[in-house]
Formats: structure tokens, C-alpha cells, sequence
């Protein structure tokens, strides 16, 4: 009987950990980033700092958003300074280290990764109103630590890992999956060092590059995160000159 009664304690002590629904570690992982009403107070968003590159270079970023789903992410290396934007119906580009230095309309598959980050609350939050599936995949090993493993379908057909720090349930590395002209294009980044800001918890280090190529591994730290601040929407919005151009394909 004493066997039975250790067995018995021992299943209900791992229950929890196999009976957790998606819903509910959604809804863990917005508690845990401040909970919808602070996350909702939040209008506009800038992050600036610093990036490393393989090579041993050193560049800095800013990422600039705005509700609902603009976005303007600016990267600047030895003076020159890309571009890329999206105002929420079209995206925009320039890329002086390709030799471009005029803006340029972004065609479909280039955009792709620039919509994942413009949608300003993130895919979790709420995902069946933007067209998105969430599925809880169990367990999973993150640099040796226990993670919790989400799967996110966009509305699009691009999917996006969460891996949850099952204390804290904010995400310590996500996980992207883009499908381009018939290939995949994977990438993956790890999170870090979260700090609060407006109440709402936001990664201030972030490391990240090609999945299956360890050696394109870049590294942003984040010297400060705003929220709240003034930013017109002309920063945003696609150049005059660009707008009855033709989109690229």
C-alpha cells in the first residue's frame, strides 16, 4: 500500500506539467510580460544599441514601432546607414551596402520577416483574432535548460517556436520558419537579460542568425528601450517617390 501511495504522489506531482493547455501558457506568458491592460497602454516602441557581426564588426540598430502593425528598423556600419520600414500596407528598403542608396520598394517574400516584426503585441497576443494557431509541444532543451515549446502558425503559413522558461514563462529563444518560392527559410534567437519598461517586460539582449550556420550568430544589446514616445508616422510611410512605383516580386 505504501508503494502505491508513493506512486500515486509522484504522478500528481508531474501532472501539471503534462496538463498545461496553449491557452494557458499563453496566457502565462502575457501575465508574465506585465498582463494585457499594461501591454494594451503601450502605443509606440524604440529600442536602440549596439550589434555585433561576425568578423569582429560593430554596428548600431534601432527598431522604432507603432500600433498597430508600422515598424522602421535602421541598421549603421562605417557611416552608412540601411533602412527598412513597413507602414502597414507596403515595405521599403535602402541598402547602401549593396551599393543602393535610394529607397526601394520590398517585394513579397523579402517582407516577410519585417511582418512578424510589426505586429506590435507579438503573435501570442490575441493569435485566433489574427488569424493564428497556437499548439504546445511538450518539453524541450534550450543550452541545457527545460523549456516549454510552442508552436505559432501564422495567418500567412509561416510558423514561429516559443521556447518558455518554464519558471518565468517569458521566451528565451524563438524560432522561425518562412516559406519562400518553395524552400524554408529558418532562423533562431536567443533571449535575454528582460527588464521591465512601461511595465511590460522587453529582452535586452538578443542573439540571433541562420539556423543551421552557427557563424552568422549576431549579437544586439539593447542601451535603452522607450515606450511611449512621439513618433509620426511619416517615418514610416513608404517615400513619396515610391508610391505609384511598381512593387518588386
Amino acid at each position: 500500500m505504501r508503494h502505491s501511495v508513493v506512486i500515486l504522489l509522484a504522478i500528481s506531482c508531474c501532472l501539471p506539467a503534462f496538463s498545461q493547455t496553449a491557452d494557458e501558457l499563453v496566457a502565462k506568458n502575457i501575465e508574465a510580460k506585465g498582463g494585457a491592460e499594461k501591454i494594451k497602454a503601450l502605443n509606440t516602441i524604440r529600442m536602440t544599441g549596439r550589434i555585433e557581426l561576425p568578423g569582429g564588426f560593430n554596428g548600431l540598430v534601432s527598431q522604432e514601432n507603432k500600433r498597430p502593425n508600422l515598424v522602421r528598423e535602421t541598421f549603421t556600419l562605417q557611416g552608412m546607414t540601411a533602412v527598412q520600414a513597413y507602414d502597414g500596407t507596403a515595405g521599403w528598403q535602402i541598402q547602401p551596402f549593396g551599393g543602393k542608396k535610394d529607397p526601394e520598394l520590398m517585394g513579397e517574400d523579402d517582407v516577410r520577416d519585417l511582418l512578424i516584426d510589426a505586429d506590435f503585441d507579438g503573435p501570442l497576443v490575441n493569435y485566433k483574432a489574427k488569424g493564428n494557431t497556437v499548439e504546445f509541444l511538450g518539453h524541450d532543451i534550450v543550452d541545457g535548460d527545460d523549456a516549454l515549446r510552442l508552436k505559432v502558425t501564422l495567418k500567412n503559413g509561416d510558423i514561429v517556436y516559443y521556447y518558455l522558461d518554464p519558471d518565468t514563462f517569458l521566451e528565451i529563444r524563438t524560432e522561425r520558419q518562412e516559406f519562400v518560392r518553395g524552400s524554408v527559410r529558418e532562423s533562431v534567437a536567443d533571449l535575454g537579460s528582460y527588464k521591465a519598461v512601461g511595465g511590460v517586460m522587453f529582452p535586452f539582449s538578443v542573439s540571433g542568425g541562420p539556423k543551421n550556420d552557427p557563424t552568422q550568430v549576431q549579437s544586439v544589446t539593447y542601451d535603452k528601450i522607450e515606450v511611449n514616445v512621439p513618433l509620426p508616422e511619416s517615418e514610416f510611410a513608404v517615400p513619396a517617390l515610391l508610391r505609384e512605383a511598381p512593387k518588386k516580386n
